[in-house]
């Protein structure tokens, strides 16, 4: 009896459906629907709407329920990588390449080197995965 009573008194948040591993997932691993579960009683609150389309931090294993600290927003440039480099001021834009010195997704701003002057700069990732200089 008194367990029913502690029951009643826990927050709606402590019983809500979560979401389940449904196969190995490694880290950075970009959830679709067939990588997750519903899960009821895990507590997360995680829909699936939720979910989709974010990147595992760390590794999730077979039946592990995914909580909201395993997600982030998918990163959209590595370090390394070759990417566009675009200026924009009134009517005019530049373009040029440009090697990522840092990791991020959309709106995160990292450091390039333009590989035409060599210049370092900083630079807002965009969501198609180019990069705008960021205006100071």
């Amino acid at each position: 009896m008194r367990m029913l009573f502690l029951l009643a008194l826990l927050p709606g948040t402590a019983l809500a459906d979560g979401l389940v591993a449904t196969r190995v997932l490694p880290a950075g691993t970009v959830l679709t629907a067939a990588d997750i579960a519903p899960l009821p009683g895990t507590g997360s609150g995680l829909t699936p709407d939720q979910a989709i389309g974010l990147q595992l931090r760390s590794a999730v294993y077979e039946g592990r329920p995914i909580t909201a600290a395993h997600l982030a927003a998918p990163t959209l440039v590595s370090r390394n990588q070759i990417v566009t480099l675009s200026y924009d001021s009134a009517a005019l834009r530049i373009e040029t390449e440009a090697r990522a010195l840092g990791a991020g997704g959309a709106g995160d701003v990292i450091r390039v080197m333009n590989l035409a002057s060599r210049a370092t700069l900083n630079a807002r990732i965009n969501p198609d995965g180019s990069l705008s200089v960021a205006q100071r």
